[in-house]
């Protein structure tokens, strides 16, 4: 006997959904009926007959299902499917009853229907899927470690690296991170003793303790991972993180997996040019090149290393090799075009244009600045043809083409006048550039990085008063700004003036920061000003060895003179010129000790 409600004969049926017609179609009927009066009365061929699997009761269950979710009864049409789908184990039907449950936002409904799924179809990827992802929603945490681990086993052996990498990321929005390091741990313990996924499975495991901020234990895994295989690209990544963040331990193991690897996947593209771009982040140039140069070699069809080798040449001076990177990465990406490789295009014609200024050739540089059509990048062109006008003794004028700027977003009036002090303060225009941040500020109150830099201009400006009142207010206004202390700090102790006072606002930035190289160096700075030269010889090397920088090496170099250390502050002050030859704090160093290294 047929137990299902009847429909009233009269009952006004509406349009199927998408989905049933999808489920229909899938299941051997057609998604739709043909007006019988439209049908050909005679035919040449007759296609050959296929039933459809779909019976009468099925139908109408399936149909009375979906009423019921339209009519706002969603608990008896997914009943209704949920019991279709058991009887027919179709996954369709299966996913079905899950969407249904949660567009009723059922969790519990939908976890129920989504392991009826995984045991009715065994290895169904989708299906385990559902069920971790539920249970995650409802921070059921501890209960995924099985179903993560069946999901790991039902994958494809071809697949299943790309799975274990994605784990992190599943497990991003947890909020007990050490719950989850711990089941995702237990999961994997099946991967870690094989040579194929022990590294991926390693670099998960040390994401997870990363996500916690326990960074000597995902360092551990990074380098077991390493271990187990020096050639993937995996424990690598999590490596160029950790470096990242100040653990200049795993660079070692970056540049071995470099070296032990010279495929040419994504991946291992990925772990070159994110190393060489933390290199170019430390001014270590010299490696950064290095580094590229040889990535162009073994990938020469690569663009973006040409785009990053080029942009480095540019800083460097090397015009004529910047020109003919540059040139190479717009010639591989106009042989496939895409969103990105556009954006990658308008900064290799601003690059471009930047070479063809420092020649002298300004013609030339508007006029890769006229091929520029992003609408999202025209101030940047526009920034840049200002330069052009301003190095042709032009600035009242190129500071009007940036005022004439179109406000086309909110936040194109604060970069306007950004981009208007910073072409004076290049051109050393510093009480102008003062004013124009001072009305920056009047603009947006709000904006402590404004405040911030209106505070250097006034120091450039030699308004001392006017920058103290300024940092005071930004650190009353931002408590949490590292770099608001630090300035003042430094200013006091560079002067040699309240230096119990300079250490105690530098050693508060430290506690916000406590990773900064730049801090660290206004750290040592202090105490050699107070005549803790060893201890600040300590600082300042960890702080140099932390970011080889010019500003740092100028004050280790100084240490280094001062207590006797000659040769080694002439080699460290040697190092300085090569990273920036025009860094004021080392010139002035050096002429003032009369040294010429």
């Amino acid at each position: 006997m047929n137990c299902l409600p009847r429909l009233h004969a009269h009952s006004a049926i509406p349009r199927l959904s998408a989905w049933t017609a999808l489920t229909l179609a899938l299941m051997g009927a057609p998604a739709q009926a043909q007006d019988a009066a439209s049908l050909p009365t005679t035919t040449q061929e007759t296609a050959p007959v296929q039933n459809s699997a779909l019976t009468a009761p099925l139908f109408y269950q399936l149909l009375l299902g979906e009423l019921n979710v339209r009519g706002g009864e969603p608990g008896a049409g997914y009943s209704l499917i949920l019991d279709a789908a058991r009887r027919q184990r179709d996954p369709l039907l299966y996913r079905r009853a899950v969407e249904v449950a949660l567009q009723a936002r059922s969790g519990e409904a939908a976890l129920s229907a989504a392991r009826a799924w995984a045991q009715d179809i065994p290895g169904s990827l989708e299906a385990d899927r559902y069920v971790l992802q539920i249970l995650l929603a409802l921070n059921r945490i501890a209960e995924t470690a099985p179903v993560l681990r069946d999901l790991l086993r039902d994958t494809a052996e071809a697949d299943r690296n790309d799975t274990l990498n994605a784990i992190p990321q599943t497990y991003a929005r947890v909020m007990d991170k050490a719950l989850a390091a711990q089941v995702v741990r237990e999961a994997l313990a099946p991967s870690l003793p094989r040579p194929e996924h022990a590294a991926p499975a390693w670099t998960t495991i040390g994401r997870m303790e990363l996500a916690q901020g326990r960074l000597p234990q995902a360092q551990e895994a990074a380098l077991t991972g390493h271990a187990a295989d020096p050639t993937s690209p995996y424990p690598a990544l999590l490596a160029l993180e950790l470096l990242e963040r100040g653990a200049t331990e795993m660079e070692p193991m970056i540049r071995r997996q470099i070296q032990a690897s010279q495929k040419a996947s994504d991946m291992d593209t990925a772990v070159a040019l994110n190393y060489a771009r933390i290199l170019l982040d430390l001014q270590r140039l010299g490696e950064a090149r290095q580094q590229l140069e040889g990535l162009t070699a073994r990938q020469p069809q690569q663009p973006e290393p040409w785009l990053l080798l080029g942009s480095l040449q540019v800083q460097t001076n090397d015009l004529r090799e910047a020109a003919a990177s540059l040139g190479q990465y717009m010639a591989l990406v106009r042989q496939a075009p895409d969103e990105r490789g556009a954006r990658g295009l308008t900064q290799a014609y601003l690059l471009q244009a930047q070479i063809a200024e420092k020649q002298g050739d300004y013609a030339t540089a508007n006029a890769w600045l006229d091929r520029i059509e992003n609408a999202d990048e025209i101030m940047a062109a526009q920034m840049r043809r200002a330069s052009l006008l301003a190095r042709q003794g032009r600035l009242d004028q190129a500071r009007e083409l940036l005022r004439q700027q179109p406000e086309r977003r909110p936040e194109d009036a604060r970069l306007k006048l950004v981009a208007e002090a910073q072409l004076l303060r290049d051109f050393k225009q510093w009480a102008q550039a003062y004013e124009v941040y001072g009305e920056a500020v009047r603009r947006f109150p709000d904006d402590g990085e404004l405040l911030y830099d209106q505070a250097m201009m006034a120091e450039k400006a030699n308004r001392p008063v006017e920058m103290e009142a300024l940092l005071r207010r930004l650190m009353a206004a931002r408590p949490d700004h590292q770099h608001a202390y630090n300035a003042l700090g430094y200013y006091l102790a560079d002067r040699g003036e309240r230096l119990q006072e300079a250490k105690q606002l530098i050693e508060k930035a430290v506690s916000l920061a406590p990773d900064d190289a730049y801090i660290q160096d206004s750290l040592g700075w202090v105490e050699f000003r107070l005549g803790n030269t060893d201890k600040s010889l300590a600082i300042l090397r960890a702080a140099y060895a932390k970011r080889p920088d010019a500003e740092i090496a100028a004050h280790l170099g100084e240490v280094l003179w001062v207590s006797g250390q000659r040769d080694q502050a002439l080699k460290i002050w040697r190092e300085g010129l090569i990273l920036a030859a025009d860094n004021e704090t080392l010139v002035n160093t050096l002429k003032r000790l009369k040294v010429q290294p």
